[in-house]
């Protein structure tokens, strides 16, 4: 295999709702929120770990290909291809050849062996997302704050009454953040891997990032530098062509 090719998506990712991705302090603070977002330890801005957008970009594929009930709900691996075949296998290996494996799927069997050096090695590398820095000089220069505390409780269905109060911390709706996606080529990919990865992309504008999806949380919008990149990611319909199980 021969490295023919790197290609950079380059974005900007608006937030449509408010974003809560946390940061796993479980310290509280006087007049602190619950729920803190994860924000850079030198400059103290929130910001969307490439690690976030990989996981749930690659699970939402897995569930669009109809692969995870044959895993077991775990990542797809090698040792899964043997039990699909068609377009589902199709599928299963372009996102392997995009993600690549964890690092106890080992290729133990000849067959398993076999498609590992088919897949070859992982095609794509994400970045994680700062703020934009137009979008943070605007809010500097109104003096805005960069977060915002989400109050939430539980309403006892029958008495009304508010119970479990919460505060979860988000970044308010409108925030941007640059986004950068790296795509290799090798010389023995036949198909064209980038469809793959856009329709991964629409796929988190249906659903959403970070926590809270189903309650609103984490609506996100791409706004693409290469105008004709943006066009093809607007024409994606990301079921049009999926073949069930």
């Amino acid at each position: 295999m021969q490295l023919t090719n790197m290609r950079q998506l380059e974005a900007t990712i608006e937030i449509v709702t408010g974003l809560h991705i946390g940061s796993g302090d479980t310290e509280m603070h006087i007049g602190g929120t619950d729920n803190p977002v994860l924000k850079h330890p030198h400059t103290n801005e929130p910001y969307i770990p490439g690690s976030s957008l990989k996981g749930k970009m690659c699970s939402l594929l897995e569930w669009r290909a109809g692969v995870v009930a044959v895993s077991n709900g775990s990542p797809i691996g090698f040792k899964h291809l043997e039990k699909l075949n068609g377009e589902q296998k199709s599928q299963a290996e372009a996102i392997l050849k995009l993600f690549g494996i964890s690092g106890g799927d080992k290729a133990d069997d000849t067959e398993a062996a076999a498609a590992r050096e088919k897949i070859g090695p992982t095609r794509l590398s994400f970045w994680d997302c700062a703020l934009d820095p137009d979008w943070m000089k605007g809010i500097k220069e109104r003096n805005l704050l960069l977060t915002e505390a989400k109050s939430e409780n539980t309403i006892n269905r029958i008495s009304g009454e508010a119970t479990n109060p919460r505060n979860t911390e988000r970044v308010p709706a409108g925030a941007k953040f640059n986004f950068r996606l790296t795509l290799k080529q090798l010389d023995g990919d036949k198909e064209d891997l980038l469809d793959t990865v856009l329709a991964g992309l629409k796929l988190l504008e249906f659903d959403g990032i970070g926590g809270s999806g189903s309650r609103g949380y984490g609506k996100i919008k791409f706004h693409f530098h290469d105008t004709g990149l943006q066009g093809k990611f607007d024409a994606i319909k990301p079921f049009e062509k999926t073949s069930q199980p």
